[in-house]
């Protein structure tokens, strides 16, 4: 592994602007995921990987073939080209921060912000490592720039390490997994993968064997407008109504409330005026039926709102996501291996939870195991966000333990 290009790919990747829009009406949602679709095909075609295919919706899926005579399962690693909606992933000027010395850092571009050791404790245990940081104007985009770089070197590293041994591996790059779309265009089937893993997690040293299962909610508030001189008896307010349902939704299972293995009731939007509000709801738990109940509460809370107010409440509750704990018990084989490498190379590992999903859940469910690797991601969606380039090698050592494993498994 060589861990100046490892710096060099990530670089590289986080420059392009390849933010989702969850409004937009193409997949992917923004140019700049087909462009960097482009740029890593280019750079699997220069490094020898074969089978090498960029579809119209910018799924890119590649292999590198076995070098072992005797039959191997097929494994296959992903990551998405896109990053989060949630603040800008333009302009981005990574900060490259050598032999880290320790204490809160202070961004270059917008000094009022500061990644403060008090809310990053793990730094604490970084001391001496390479970070990449913002400049506090844009997010960084390691989530998941960071696992697309990871796959990457390990995939070129397998290429000139002819000794290491392994099977057939497919590496798959996604697109709009930040809004939900991550494998809606991805044949499963097609991949002949037996299982698959997502590098799409923060820090180091974790196997994510479960997500939330996700469902979404959208309410539609219809009311009667009017000019307000002549709106005796009248007007109908849709806004007025609106804030009776989100003043009835359950403060207890809030995320500013819940964390564990807690689920939760989660409001994130509201548009319109008197005459029409639409308010977006996502609801979260990693007991799948539990989101019947959620969607039962709020049906009953938008009835009741309905006839207290007069207006008209329609709720549409569509499915999201479903925890990828519930496939992975199909072949406990995947996770013990990812458990495996990292002992063999005397690190530590711990088995956890996220509380969202990932393009695995989606894989998972499509009948593709895949548990979820981290990959030296650190306050993801903010600018704040930072990556450490050591816990990134760290994951390159870990991908490529885990083809050795099913090697000789």
């Amino acid at each position: 592994m060589n861990s100046q290009r490892l710096l060099e790919r990530f670089l590289r990747y986080v420059k392009i602007d390849t933010k989702a829009d969850p409004s937009a009406a193409t997949y992917p949602s923004s140019p700049g995921q087909l462009e960097l679709g482009r740029l890593v095909r280019e750079e699997l075609e220069s490094i020898g990987a074969a089978s090498i295919q960029l579809d119209e919706h910018g799924i890119l899926v590649a292999t590198i073939p076995a070098n072992v005579n005797h039959d191997v399962p097929v494994v296959a690693f992903n990551s998405h080209f896109d990053t989060s909606p949630e603040a800008s992933g333009k302009n981005v000027q990574p900060q490259v921060i050598e032999n880290y010395a320790g204490g809160d850092i202070t961004l270059s571009g917008a000094p009022d912000k500061v990644i403060s050791v008090a809310d990053n404790p793990e730094l604490n245990e970084l001391i001496g490592s390479t970070l990449i940081t913002t400049d506090g104007t844009t997010l960084l985009g390691g989530d998941d720039k960071a696992g697309i770089a990871i796959i990457m070197e390990m995939a070129e590293s397998l290429l000139e390490n002819t000794e290491i041994p392994h099977g057939e591996i497919r590496l798959l790059f996604t697109c709009d997994e930040e809004i939900g779309h991550g494998v809606d265009h991805v044949d499963v089937d097609s991949l002949g993968a037996v299982a698959c893993y997502t590098v799409d997690g923060g820090g180091a040293g974790m196997v994510d064997v479960e997500t939330f299962s996700g469902d979404g909610i959208t309410i539609t508030i219809k009311g009667v407008n009017i000019h307000p001189s002549i709106g005796k008896d009248r007007m109908v307010n849709a806004l007025r109504a609106a804030g009776k349902v989100l003043d009835r939704l359950p403060t207890e299972v809030s995320p500013e409330r819940t964390d564990g293995r807690d689920g939760f009731i989660h409001p994130y939007t509201i548009q319109g005026g008197v005459d029409e509000v639409r308010i977006d709801v996502i609801i979260r738990s990693f007991d799948t039926p539990v989101l019947q109940d959620y969607a039962q509460q709020i049906q009953e809370i938008c009835e009741a709102v309905a006839d207290e107010t007069e207006t008209t409440i329609d709720m549409n509750h569509f499915k999201q996501y479903r925890n990828l704990g519930d496939g992975l018990k199909a072949d406990p084989r995947i996770v013990d291996l990812a458990i495996q490498a990292h002992k063999k190379l005397g690190l530590d590992v711990r088995q956890t939870i996220i509380r969202g999903g990932t393009d695995g859940s989606g894989l998972t469910e499509k009948g593709l195991p895949t548990p979820n690797l981290s990959s030296g991601q650190h306050n993801q969606h903010s600018p704040l966000e930072w990556a450490c380039l050591d816990e990134m090698e760290q994951a390159c050592r870990v991908a490529t333990e885990i083809v050795k494993l099913w090697a000789e498994a």
